[in-house]
C-alpha cells in the first residue's frame, strides 16, 4: 500500500480506542471527530454496550476510532461482556483516548478507571470533555493536574465534545501521532457495523431518552427481519426485549402512545441513516433477566459472537 498522498507527502493512519467512564461523552466525541452521527447518545450511563467502529479520512491521514463502553464495575454477562470489550479494545492500538468529564470531581472510580490504561504501554491522551458545563474555568486545571499525577498522559486537551469546541485541536494531536501508513479503508468508509445493527441500535436510544429511570438498562432491541425488496422501501421488523412486565407497559404506554413515539421518531433517525424510506414496526416481549442468558447476550452483538 502506498503511504504517500496524491502531492507526495506523508500519509499518517492508525487505531484509537476511546476509554473512559459511564457518560463521560465517548460516544458524541466520536460523532464528533467524524463529524456525523454514528454512535447513539443518551445522558445515561452505559449507553454504549459493545465497540463501535468510526473511521475519519481526512488530507494526509486517516483514523480508525473504536468507541467502546464505560469502565464500571460488572453486575451481570451483559456488564462482563462490555468490559471484555474494553480490555479489548487496549489491545494493539496507536493510542489511546482517555475521555474524562469535566464537570465530576475526582473520585475513586475515575482512579480505577486509570488503571485499566496503566495495564498497558500504549500511550495515552486525556480529554477533559464538558468544559461547556464548568463555570469555574480556573478549576480545569486542579482536575488536570489531578489526573497528571495519576498517570503520565502524553497530553492533555480540554475540550466541548458537544459543542465542537477543542475538538479539532484533539484531532489534530490525534494525527500527529499518528505513524506513517497506509489509508485502510476507501475515502468514503465510515463503519463496519451492519445496517441491521444501527437500526437496532437507534430504536434503543429513543427508549433511553423517552422512557423512565428504571427501564432503559433492561431494554434490548433484536431486528427480526429486514426487506430490501422494494429498493425505495426498507421494512423493518424489530423486538423491544424488557425483563418485566411493568417495563413492557411503560414501552407501550397509554393506548400504545409510547411505542409509536419511540417508532417515529426512530424511523426518522433510520431514513436519515440509510437513505431511503422505512416501514418500522416494533413489538415488546418481556424476556427475564436476558442479560445473564449468554445466547441471547451474544445475539446483540454487531456480528455475533462465535
Amino acid at each position: 500500500m502506498d503511504i504517500t498522498t496524491d502531492g507526495g507527502a506523508v500519509h499518517r493512519s492508525g487505531f484509537i480506542s476511546l476509554v473512559g467512564r459511564p457518560n463521560a461523552g465517548k460516544s458524541t466525541l466520536l460523532n464528533a471527530m467524524l463529524g456525523t452521527k454514528l454512535a447513539i447518545v443518551a445522558d445515561k450511563p452505559q449507553t454504549t454496550r459493545t465497540m463501535i467502529q468510526g473511521v475519519w479520512t481526512g488530507p494526509g491521514a486517516q483514523l480508525v476510532f473504536l468507541d467502546t463502553p464505560g469502565i464500571h464495575e460488572p453486575k451481570n454477562l451483559l456488564h462482563k461482556r462490555m468490559m471484555q470489550h474494553v480490555r479489548d479494545a487496549l489491545e494493539g492500538r496507536n493510542l489511546i483516548v482517555f475521555v474524562a468529564d469535566a464537570s465530576r470531581a475526582f473520585s475513586a472510580a475515575d482512579l480505577e478507571a486509570l488503571e485499566w490504561i496503566k495495564r498497558v504501554s500504549t500511550p495515552a491522551i486525556l480529554v477533559l470533555n464538558k468544559i461547556d458545563l464548568v463555570r469555574d474555568k480556573p478549576s480545569l486545571l486542579v482536575l488536570l493536574e489531578t489526573y497528571r499525577q495519576h498517570h503520565d498522559f502524553a497530553e492533555y486537551i480540554p475540550l466541548s465534545a458537544q459543542s465542537g469546541e477543542g475538538v479539532e485541536i484533539l484531532r489534530q494531536a490525534i494525527v500527529s501521532r499518528m505513524p506513517e501508513g497506509p489509508r485502510y479503508f476507501p475515502e468514503d468508509y465510515l463503519t463496519d457495523q451492519p445496517e441491521r445493527f444501527l437500526a437496532a441500535e437507534l430504536v434503543r436510544e429513543k427508549i433511553l431518552l423517552l422512557t423512565r429511570q428504571e427501564v432503559p438498562h433492561s431494554t434490548a432491541v433484536v431486528v427480526d427481519k429486514w426487506d430490501d425488496a422494494n429498493p425505495a422501501l426498507a421494512r423493518i421488523l424489530a423486538t423491544i426485549h424488557v425483563e418485566r412486565p411493568s417495563h413492557k407497559a411503560i414501552v407501550i404506554g397509554q393506548k400504545a402512545s409510547m411505542l409509536k413515539r419511540i417508532g417515529t421518531e426512530a424511523r426518522l433517525e433510520i431514513e436519515k441513516l440509510i437513505g431511503r424510506k422505512v416501514y418500522l414496526e416494533l413489538f415488546v416481549r418481556v424476556n427475564e433477566n436476558w442479560r445473564q442468558k449468554a445466547q441471547f447476550v451474544n445475539e446483540l452483538e454487531p456480528h455475533g459472537v462465535q
